[in-house]
């Protein structure tokens, strides 16, 4: 997808006609009005000091989503991690989760918090295969994970930013100093120790986690330029639109390989108990939430920062399931985390003086 291939949409009135819901017209593009990207430190022909690389939102509101996404990100795995115990449903959960995005941006939308933004067919083609590779990238791990071991799937996920910086470069033009590629290395190299342990893989196997590590990627650059491109729709919209397909695409899918029958004669043997049902429920409404945060900080600090958040939350991961359930971790693990928290520190200092510098 060029930088500028997502067409924009084309300005309505604001005003409701004939009581159809109301649209919002979306701000006029302008040939030489730089875009929100934040992935550019330096762009092709374009000088980085004639970039708005800045959002208009305040660096506190970009921590506060930074925190949020890092809190919620860790709960639900761990939330996820005790309702698969008792409702062994992968892909159902997934559908609750997509559609929990649904109701939830369909709430906000309701009660006025944001308007709809009339887009053209293509736009709506683009919001389909959006979700389509929403829905393939998780089923890329999940059919992965069985065919590697998991430290072995860990580390080529702590891969992602790698990934994420070649499509910027070879699809966007764009590039980084040479600082930002070093401050990256740390980080996934910290992950591999932290994730360290016993390498298992088929041919398949690799080529399917592989597959999934580049999905990912894509997904993250996609979801920044429908947020910072011509259309900068908000993460509401964004989940609103993306939401009922993936749902609907994820039982699909649950049908397919049979869990959808499994789940049925689960219902029917009397397990699906109201505790249940709320705890599946409040699975699917934090998922919400970090959605929303996902979003928004991928929208705030770009596509880049996020997949080195992801990484980070591993490392993250492994130290609270050492309190938890007292998870060993091995001197190597301890270093590797070490590791990548100073990465993750030395780039995000990277990123706050590049962008002073920007804002001159």
């Amino acid at each position: 997808m060029e930088e500028t291939e997502i067409a924009h949409a084309e300005p309505v009135s604001t005003q409701p006609i004939n009581g159809e819901e109301e649209y919002i017209a979306e701000q006029p593009f302008r040939e030489h009005e730089p875009l929100l990207d934040l992935e550019g430190q330096y762009g092709g022909k374009q000088e980085l000091a004639h970039r708005a690389t800045e959002p208009a939102a305040s660096r506190t509101k970009t921590f506060v989503f930074l925190a949020a996404y890092f809190l919620m990100n860790l709960s639900l795995t761990f939330y996820n991690k005790a309702v698969m115990g008792s409702f062994p449903f992968p892909w159902i959960l997934t559908a609750v989760h997509t559609g929990s995005a649904a109701l939830g941006s369909s709430a906000f939308l309701m009660f006025g918090h944001f308007q709809l933004t009339r887009l053209t067919p293509r736009e709506h083609l683009v919001h389909f295969m959006f979700s389509l590779l929403f829905t393939l990238n998780i089923a890329m791990s999940n059919l992965s994970l069985a065919m590697v071991s998991v430290p072995f799937h860990q580390i080529m996920r702590a891969t992602c930013p790698l990934f994420t910086i070649l499509i910027y470069r070879l699809v966007f033009s764009r590039r980084y100093a040479m600082i930002t590629y070093l401050s990256i290395v740390p980080v996934m190299l910290g992950v591999g120790l932290a994730t360290f342990g016993d390498y298992y893989f088929t041919a398949l196997g690799f080529t399917l986690t592989l597959i999934g590590v580049v999905l990912a990627a894509i997904k993250t650059v996609v979801t920044n330029r429908l947020m910072t491109g011509r259309l900068r729709l908000p993460a509401l919209e964004l989940l609103l639109r993306m939401g009922p397909l993936a749902a609907v695409q994820s039982l699909l899918y649950s049908v397919l390989i049979g869990e959808f029958s499994e789940f049925l004669s689960f219902v029917n043997a009397g397990h699906l108990t109201m505790e249940r049902v709320l705890t599946v429920s409040g699975n699917g409404l934090l998922a919400f939430g970090l959605n929303v945060a996902s979003f928004e900080t991928n929208k705030l600090a770009g596509a880049l920062t996020l997949t080195i958040c992801a990484n980070l939350k591993q490392c993250l991961t492994i130290v609270l399931g050492a309190f938890l359930w007292d998870v060993p971790i091995s001197p190597m693990n301890g270093a590797g985390i070490l590791l990548a928290l100073a990465g993750g520190a030395w780039y995000s200092s990277i990123e706050l003086r590049t962008k002073a510098r920007a804002n001159g």
